[in-house]
């Protein structure tokens, strides 16, 4: 089955002192665009996690992100009490008539008045967040998957009004012979010379030969079922659809020169955005 690129994924761990949220969003991209936002005290792990990311959703260009939330009492950020004494002592050499509430007010909007305390890395609590990454990952991929159902079945009706449209044109086939045998006959009674009838013939079938539609019938049924088996595979397959459609495209359009015949022309527009909407949608798969 088939995955989109486009999905997201959200799971979040309460732990004893802290929230942890992690979420992950991706769109279509030709490779794996990564951007990671995770709080400064896990910075070190970032290159790790970007591998487990990247072996789990191989292309898109995903957001992951990583939120804590402190629920503790304390907290890690503190008043920088010697600064702010510092500042007061000197704004009351400014401010002599300035109360000390004042002061105080004054002093702690002031640069470097809170410090915070650098957190270690608990081996614990990383493995409690991995945990919850590994969570989200599954989120999205189910996301992906549930995605890629939908593309499915768009693209086997698509693929299907494809088929259907080149049947139609096909039967129109001996009408649009004939129609080509009688405006060629009629050209040369306006003429009125003598031509050989054997040679005429010959002309003709040579003529016919070149807006012959049947081998661009095989081959775009070909693509059409190659198409359907791809999408049925285990693989990622954006790429290789990618492909397909160029393929499809080309005969849909060799058809169109050769055709001839203004029903056929149009039921090969109609197939032409039939095709554009498959391309459309092949840009989403993974």
């Amino acid at each position: 089955m088939i995955q989109s690129m486009t999905g997201f994924g959200k799971a979040t761990l309460q732990l004893p002192t802290k929230k942890i949220t992690v979420e992950v969003k991706s769109l279509n991209s030709k490779g794996l665009d990564l951007s990671v936002r995770m709080p400064s005290t896990y910075r070190e792990m970032e290159l790790g996690l970007r591998n487990q990311i990247a072996l789990k959703l191989e292309r898109g260009k995903v957001d992951f992100s990583i939120f804590i939330e402190s629920t503790a009492e304390q907290t890690s950020t503190k008043v920088n009490v010697p600064i702010v004494k510092a500042y007061i002592n000197q704004l009351r050499e400014v401010y002599a008539d300035a109360d000390e509430t004042e002061l105080m007010k004054m002093a702690v909007r002031m640069p470097d008045t809170m410090k915070t305390e650098r957190e270690e890395i608990d081996e614990n609590d990383w493995v409690q967040i991995q945990t919850v990454v590994e969570e989200a990952l599954q989120n999205i991929l189910n996301f992906r998957r549930d995605e890629g159902a939908s593309l499915e079945k768009e693209f086997q009706l698509r693929i299907g009004n494809i088929r259907q449209y080149m049947n139609d044109a096909l039967a129109l086939d001996p009408e649009r012979i004939q129609a080509i045998k009688d405006r060629l006959q009629t050209a040369i009674a306006e003429l009125k010379v003598n031509v050989d009838e054997n040679r005429f013939e010959q002309e003709l079938i040579y003529y016919l030969e070149k807006l012959d539609i049947t081998e661009e019938k095989v081959r775009l049924t070909n693509h059409l079922d190659y198409f359907l088996e791809t999408i049925n595979g285990t693989e990622a397959n954006g790429r290789k659809l990618g492909f397909i459609t160029q393929e499809m495209g080309r005969e849909i359009n060799t058809m169109g020169s050769k055709s001839n015949h203004a029903q056929m022309q149009k039921l090969v527009v109609m197939m032409k955005d039939e095709l554009e909407k498959i391309k459309e949608q092949v840009l989403n798969v993974l």
